[in-house]
């Protein structure tokens, strides 16, 4: 039941707002059709960067015999690293704008056309500096990602956030998990045809292709006819606080910039040692537990597919657990300690010694397999080898716990930053995730393969720690800061369940409802 307050200056009624002062059920209907359509979005942007990763290696090597694993990490870093520069100026120019269609479609446009150059790369002289040039592109179309997230935000109340942020993390978890998926069901076509006889489609190009066609779906649903942006949360903040003007309730919700930015590091963080375990998985296993590299590829898809699952389930949750425990805490305890726990379990405890592989040399034979952690390791032959056991423990760990932190990050921040455009600040919480994306892979290959197990799992263990404890200390001052974004939200919310609507003051609402409604959309900037 609605609980109504005048300020007593703006003439403005303030309080807990029913669903029919904000929107029309048809509104409603848009709204959360053009929040389904930011989850396919952001769905092939993942997908985008995911489903040439198993092929781009053997792809680069079929094109270019000649270059060189170091050349694939940087066609594989040229993504978020593109990605991350763009991100915070495609989000000022949705801001400048104040709509977030032509940004999005002109950055398909970029998607498509890269993905098709990346499908005609067999026809082109010095093949894999195309392929850097077509995978960078890839990644500036990416950088949408940062108004998807800022659309989000606007178009969604305060009480639906944390449900809409988490099924969009769902969405580009499934992007990320679909994507190699595609690259192996493709697999059959090998060498594969030309089609009208000149366009290449095979197994590395097909992925391309595919990118093509998703990419015109997602254009279409995009046209005027099909997606209504509908944004709400300035609206939402007017009505709570009698605010005559979107800029007035700007004022009343002055963003917490502190905590701001501790979203924004947490975030890196966290992204950071994601991106570490998904780098270093396969290596790590064939060295520590003896694996071929068939084993290794074998017992990782296993893993992976469970870990995913587990994560799915954890999107799912994530609301419901919210609306029983303080976000932050949930943050803090579901999502940081148990990646804490993910990563000191990874660290060596036992007395066994991982198995040494030989150096090669020419009187083996050719299709003889070495296994084990290479002798020029020289941290192999005195660090203790970790278990399966440890591995699956804080895989688990991490499969739960960084869902939960990246869902709950981007909903906080999102909160703190209120009804104002985001394009630009979810720039740069896009960035921060994209610079990890690009720095994990250089951090795996010092640290582990110079100086060990302890040395990594040690030092990213303390590293979730560190902003873990963080978060304890300035708790209330985030709950302090979310509660500012919409004035009186949650002292009404708590009031709306105890107290009773009097009868005339239902009889006013009824009365004023289309009224305030009219007046809103007139002082709002849609």
């Amino acid at each position: 039941m609605p609980v109504s307050r005048n300020d007593g200056t703006s003439g403005r009624t303030k309080g807990i707002i029913n669903d029919s002062d904000l929107e029309t059920k048809e509104e409603y209907q848009q709204r959360w059709f053009s929040i389904r359509i930011m989850y396919f979005t952001m769905f092939l942007m993942s997908l985008g960067f995911s489903i040439v990763l198993t092929g781009v290696w053997p792809y680069l090597n079929k094109l270019d015999p000649g270059a060189g694993k170091e050349f694939m990490g940087y066609v594989v870093a040229a993504n978020p690293l593109a990605q991350m520069l763009f991100s915070p100026l495609v989000g000022w120019w949705g801001n400048r704008l104040g709509s977030i269609r032509l940004p999005i479609i002109i950055s398909l446009v970029i998607f498509i056309l890269s993905n098709a150059s990346y499908s005609l790369l067999e026809l082109v002289d010095h093949p894999k500096y195309w392929m850097l040039i077509s995978r960078f592109f890839v990644g500036i179309s990416a950088a949408n990602i940062a108004i998807c997230r800022s659309y989000l935000s606007a178009a969604t109340k305060v009480e639906e956030r944390t449900r809409a942020v988490s099924m969009v993390s769902l969405a580009q978890v499934l992007g990320f998990i679909v994507g190699p998926s595609l690259q192996a069901v493709v697999t059959f076509l090998k060498d594969g045809t030309k089609l009208f006889g000149c366009i290449p489609f095979d197994m590395y190009s097909a992925t391309g292709w595919m990118n093509v066609v998703l990419g015109i779906v997602n254009m279409v649903l995009l046209m005027p006819h099909i997606f209504v942006e509908r944004p709400i949360a300035a609206k939402e903040a007017m009505l709570l606080s009698g605010a005559e003007t979107e800029q007035a309730a700007w004022k009343e919700s002055k963003p917490d910039y502190l905590i701001a930015w501790t979203m924004i590091v947490s975030f890196f963080i966290l992204v950071f040692n994601f991106v570490l375990l998904e780098t270093l998985g396969t290596s790590l296993t064939m060295d520590q537990f003896a694996w071929s590299k068939s084993e290794a590829v074998k017992y990782m898809g296993i893993l992976l597919s469970v870990g995913s699952l587990f994560a799915c389930v954890t999107f799912i949750v994530i609301g419901p657990l919210c609306k029983k425990f303080n976000e932050t805490r949930v943050l803090q305890y579901g999502g940081f300690l148990l990646m804490v726990v993910g990563r000191a379990a990874c660290m060596p405890y036992g007395s066994t010694y991982p198995v040494i592989a030989p150096s090669f040399n020419s009187s083996m034979l050719n299709e003889e397999e070495i296994v084990g952690c290479p002798d020029s390791q020289e941290w192999c032959k005195t660090t203790p080898a970790m278990s399966v056991g440890q591995f699956f423990v804080g895989f688990v760990a991490t499969a739960i716990g960084y869902p939960i932190g990246v869902t709950l990050i981007q909903t906080i921040f999102s909160k703190i930053l209120g009804p104002r455009p985001q394009g630009v600040w979810m720039g740069l919480l896009t960035g921060a995730g994209c610079l990890s994306r690009v720095l994990g892979p250089i951090f795996v290959s010092y640290v582990y393969t110079r100086f060990g197990t302890y040395w990594t799992f040690g030092m990213t263990t303390v590293m979730m720690i560190i902003p873990m404890i963080w978060l304890h200390f300035v708790t209330s001052r985030m709950n302090s800061a979310i509660k500012c974004v919409s004035p009186n939200f949650i002292d009404m919310q708590s009031t709306a369940k105890k107290e009773p609507v009097v009868s005339d003051e239902k009889k006013m609402e009824n009365g004023s409802s289309k009224s305030s409604v009219n007046s809103v959309n007139e002082n709002i900037r849609l």
